[in-house]
């Protein structure tokens, strides 16, 4: 079972950037996934969730209308649209998979991917 998330990169300020979680070895549309990152020296923070339908999301209070999770389960993908990206949201990001519901902490997910660092510019 592996996560592979990808999209991360360098942005200025304001910029926007869209994060991939492809996962293989299993199927994962029923399970609910998730986005958290880590910044230097900080613990792991959630930043959204979706549940398998993608009909319901949670976000984060510091990224609800800027970010936007979504999911394609016939290609077994979760994204990450990121808009008007700050110096803050700086961080490696990682995808997880797993959850029972729309969990903001990391033990509530099994699976998780390598993460995917994101670095905004000011």
């Amino acid at each position: 079972v592996q996560l592979q998330a990808s999209g991360g990169g360098l942005v200025q300020a304001g910029g926007s950037l869209r994060l991939s979680c492809t996962a293989s070895g299993r199927t994962f549309s029923r399970s609910i996934m998730g986005w958290f990152r880590q910044a230097p020296g900080k613990e792991r923070d959630f930043v959204a969730a979706i549940r398998w339908s993608g009909d319901s999301t949670y976000y984060a209070d510091s990224v609800k209308g800027r970010f936007t999770i979504s999911r394609d389960n016939a290609k077994n993908t979760l994204y990450l649209q990121m808009n008007s990206l700050k110096s803050e949201d700086t961080a490696v990001y990682y995808c997880a998979a797993g959850a029972r519901y729309l969990a903001t902490e990391p033990l509530e997910y099994g699976y998780w991917g390598q993460g995917t660092l994101v670095t905004v510019s000011s």
